[in-house]
């Protein structure tokens, strides 16, 4: 699809010498110096829907847009996260908008981690009053936390949790040692 808009890049990147944390990327982009996780793409019917569920619900913003003969498409990413880019591609296909898409489900999601169990309970909230809560704030089990679902306007399910540690994990495995 041809780029259309880009709507949330950062005003600068600082340059990034090969090894540092970036794992050994160099910057630029082009430079990817080994296999690296970079999105996720998922179906759309009502792209518009889709894209303010996602920028009022989540803290993912718009990166880019692009549109072709076959249908547009968005990419959604943390705001600045320009190190380990990691977008969320929601595309629309005009042979099929219209119909819902979704795919993760019922148990199959994304997860999104919260700082604060306030959080998760406010997304709920918010889920609650938009009519799309998939399932209301509970504890789990560890390391699993405090975590509510929602469903976008697609039927996927998007969870947010609290205390689940994925961020805290992962870098405490690959992160820099004090």
């Amino acid at each position: 699809m041809t780029p259309v808009t880009t709507d949330a890049r950062p005003a600068a990147r600082p340059a990034v010498a090969p090894g540092s944390a970036t794992g050994g990327e160099q910057a630029g982009g082009a430079g990817i110096v080994r296999p690296r996780w970079t999105h996720i793409a998922l179906p759309s019917g009502d792209l518009d829907a889709s894209i303010a569920f996602y920028t009022s619900m989540t803290p993912l913003v718009v990166v880019a847009t692009r549109e072709d003969a076959d249908g547009r498409n968005v990419w959604l990413s943390n705001p600045g996260q320009w190190e380990t880019p990691f977008v969320l591609v929601l595309a629309s296909f005009n042979a099929t908008r219209g119909s819902r898409q979704g795919i993760l489900k019922p148990f199959a999601h994304i997860g999104i981690e919260l700082p604060t169990r306030a959080d998760v309970d406010d997304v709920a909230a918010r889920a609650r009053a938009a009519g799309c809560l998939h399932w209301e704030p509970r504890d789990m089990p560890g390391p699993i936390g405090y975590i509510c679902a929602a469903t976008d306007p697609d039927g996927n399910v998007i969870e947010f949790s609290h205390d689940q540690r994925v961020f805290a994990t992962v870098r405490e495995l690959w992160g820099p040692r004090s």
